[in-house]
């Protein structure tokens, strides 16, 4: 009932500081108590996305949580509708509450956080038993992280043949919720020569061609109570062909900045030229680049 996508935002991004990995996970079932197959209910096509960040590092304040950023991104240039993130607690009965939660509401839950070989990283674990599944070594994985993985200055003297703390602390991160009622090939996929976690999620996205979702930025020296009546008019209008319109102030800059954002790339860019002049704004690449001073001459 539980379809594998392990460390996606590994793959994304650097580790947060003190986390050992980050970690992903599917949970495409609409309901736990659905008739349908798991691979019936594993193979919709995903629309919808929720990240779910675990740590108490990040509660507490030690780090700055960025692979939320990164997931974002991700689901903004595959097309995916990004719905909800959440923060919680290394706490083994949240993590459950969440991901059965989040994955009954939507097709795509990736978790970051929580992986690794010491005492405090129980997201396999905890998701496990959310699903009802077994923790199971993964050989696949296991094979390809002694291949890839570092020797560490610390551990001179490791070996991945000895039965020693060190290395069952490691296999950890390899044991993951597994189905075995289902096919190893329907649960897991290797994405990456140079990854050794697997991922399981290209074949289900909305956005198979990978056209995305467009995003047009225009800068407007105008204060948001100024436009926002000709936006509020304009979201009205646009909102039937998908496209979403956005005020976003910059506190301390001279300008603000609107936003276009939606799938169809032409429409869009029909948009621009009544948006520029009734904002009183001109198109922009990047947030904020109207704002450098010039550049002096000869340089």
């Amino acid at each position: 009932m539980f379809s594998r996508l392990s460390q996606l935002t590994r793959h994304l991004s650097r580790p947060l500081p003190n986390y050992a990995h980050s970690s992903a996970a599917t949970g495409a079932s609409r309901t736990m108590t659905s008739s349908i197959s798991a691979d019936e209910r594993n193979s919709r096509t995903i629309h919808t996305a929720a990240c779910l960040i675990i740590g108490d590092e990040v509660l507490g304040g030690k780090t700055v949580d960025t692979n939320s950023a990164y997931m974002a991104k991700f689901c903004f240039g595959l097309g995916m509708n990004l719905k909800r993130i959440e923060v919680i607690a290394d706490d083994e009965s949240e993590i459950i509450e969440a991901v059965r939660r989040m994955s009954d509401k939507y097709d795509f839950v990736v978790t970051s956080g929580g992986i690794g070989p010491t005492h405090d990283d129980i997201t396999y674990q905890s998701i496990a038993k959310a699903f009802s599944l077994k923790l199971v070594l993964h050989q696949e994985a296991f094979e390809k992280m002694k291949k890839l993985s570092r020797p560490h200055p610390g551990q001179p003297e490791f070996s991945w043949d000895e039965d020693t703390p060190a290395r069952k602390a490691k296999l950890r991160m390899v044991e993951l919720p597994w189905d075995e009622s289902r096919a190893a090939e329907k649960q897991a996929i290797f994405a990456s020569p140079d990854l050794w976690v697997p991922l399981y999620l290209l074949p289900r996205l909305s956005d198979p061609e990978g056209k995305g979702i467009h995003r047009i930025l225009i800068s407007t020296p105008m204060p948001e109570s100024a436009v926002a009546p000709y936006l509020t008019e304009l979201a009205a209008m646009v909102e039937p062909k998908g496209v979403k319109v956005g005020s976003y102030p910059r506190w301390g800059k001279e300008h603000n900045t609107v936003t276009l954002v939606g799938r169809d790339q032409a429409y869009l860019e029909s948009l621009v030229a009544d948006v520029e002049k009734n904002v009183d704004g001109k198109r922009i690449q990047v947030e904020g680049e109207d704002e450098l001073p010039p550049a002096k001459d000869g340089q």
